[in-house]
């Protein structure tokens, strides 16, 4: 048994018309038109295939296909439908895209799961407005409640509260999620990969094994503001000669660092950033992704100490301010090993590693077993209009998921009747 593969790249070219933008991507934030669009074209769609639909609190939407036995829990296959500005039409849409089509070919096949399979497309995984990327997974695995969402506002000045009513959510029943959470008893997700791995060892699917922890905080430099033309050389305290000072340092001990951790600087704002004005304060954002919470700890001590080298030596001075500091998370033994079997059993090669992105399963994975299947991303590119994954690829990763959820429903019902 197999997906209908041109079913699926139709549905991709289809879904990814949602939101094209003059600069060839695709421009679908969480509750923009075209994803109001979009979500009413998915939600329609699963009617049509004759699931029972709902929209939850937080909007994500999801769609039940029942199970035909009395085994409790759902296992639950997706991912989400926004984009970033400009991005592409496979992050996030190709792994609920997928999904929709595993549910088709088991209809069509008829076969018949112990477990009901439900369908989710989550809220604003993507970084927003609204400042809350993951929103809809954190928010449905009770990270997030109404005290902390009532009030948020977007850059012009919408509460999210309205936006997520209009997209068919309600901020206030946010209470109703923690039966609903309850129910969930696998979350698997496919993914592109948006990077290199896969295709370095030539290889369509990876399966990931864990999540990498993220530390981000802003760093605040400050020197002395004065004229340029008239401040010699070595009577400055210039704190963007500091800063980028301390931005290659942190990237060279990231580069010493012979694991899978990165270290970024990708946000700076000088001030007061005029061409006759000595830098007199400057901002960046550092961040560090490893999967192993030692390692990013130990990189983080060196920087600073680097750090204060740098700032003592140049008279300036720094302070740090904690924005993020998610710990590394392993997914489900269980089901990696499902996975892991299932792909043997199909011949089909594959690698286990971790995903170097936050994904909706991370969040999943706290109030449920959870699991990724990553799709090979040519060129590593994502985020981009150049994003692409080859249909052959894509293909290999949904009979992957079709046949791992039948073992995991399989395995998860034979050990209840144990």
């Amino acid at each position: 048994m197999k997906i209908n593969r041109q079913r699926l790249l139709d549905d991709i070219e289809r879904y990814g018309q949602y939101g094209k933008d003059i600069m060839g991507g695709i421009t679908r934030p969480s509750f923009s038109k075209a994803d109001i669009e979009v979500r009413k074209l998915f939600t329609n769609e699963l009617e049509k295939m004759g699931l029972t639909v709902t929209i939850d609190p937080i909007a994500n939407i999801w769609g039940k296909w029942e199970g035909h036995s009395n085994e409790s829990g759902s296992i639950v296959i997706g991912s989400h439908l926004d984009t970033v500005p400009n991005g592409g039409k496979y992050d996030g849409a190709v792994g609920v895209l997928i999904a929709k089509e595993v549910i088709q070919t088991l209809i069509e096949n008829k076969v018949t799961l112990a477990h009901d399979l439900e369908i989710v497309s989550f809220t604003a995984e993507e970084s927003n407005d609204f400042g809350l990327s993951t929103l809809g997974s954190k928010t449905f695995a009770g990270k997030l409640g109404v005290e902390d969402l009532n009030q948020v506002s977007d850059s012009q000045g919408v509460f999210l509260r309205d936006a997520v009513k209009l997209a068919g959510g309600e901020i206030g029943e946010l209470n109703k999620l923690s039966k609903a959470r309850k129910e969930k008893k696998a979350y698997v997700e496919v993914h592109i990969e948006q990077g290199k791995r896969l295709e370095a060892k030539n290889l369509a699917v990876g399966i990931v094994e864990d999540m990498v922890g993220v530390y981000r905080t802003m760093v605040q430099v400050k020197g002395e503001a004065n004229h340029s033309g008239t401040t010699m050389m070595n009577h400055r305290f210039d704190a963007l000669s500091a800063a980028s000072e301390m931005i290659l340092a942190a990237e060279s001990i990231c580069n010493e660092d012979e694991t899978d951790l990165v270290g970024t600087i990708g946000q700076l704002f000088v001030y007061p950033n005029a061409v006759n004005i000595v830098p007199g304060e400057v901002n960046f954002v550092l961040e560090i992704r490893s999967e192993n919470q030692w390692r990013m700890d130990k990189v983080i001590q060196l920087i600073d100490n680097k750090w204060n080298q740098i700032v003592e030596k140049r008279k300036v001075r720094f302070e740090k301010d904690l924005m993020v500091k998610q710990a590394p998370l392993r997914m489900d033994g269980e089901i990696v090993s499902i996975l892991e079997k299932t792909a043997r059993d199909m011949s089909e090669p594959f690698i286990r590693f971790p995903s170097m992105a936050v994904h909706d399963a991370a969040h999943m994975a706290s109030i449920s077993k959870a699991c990724m299947i990553f799709v090979k991303s040519i060129d590593g590119k994502s985020h981009c209009p150049e994003e692409y994954s080859t249909p052959e690829d894509i293909e290999k990763a949904a009979n992957l998921l079709l046949h791992g959820i039948i073992n995991i429903d399989k395995i998860f019902a034979e050990k209840t009747n144990l």
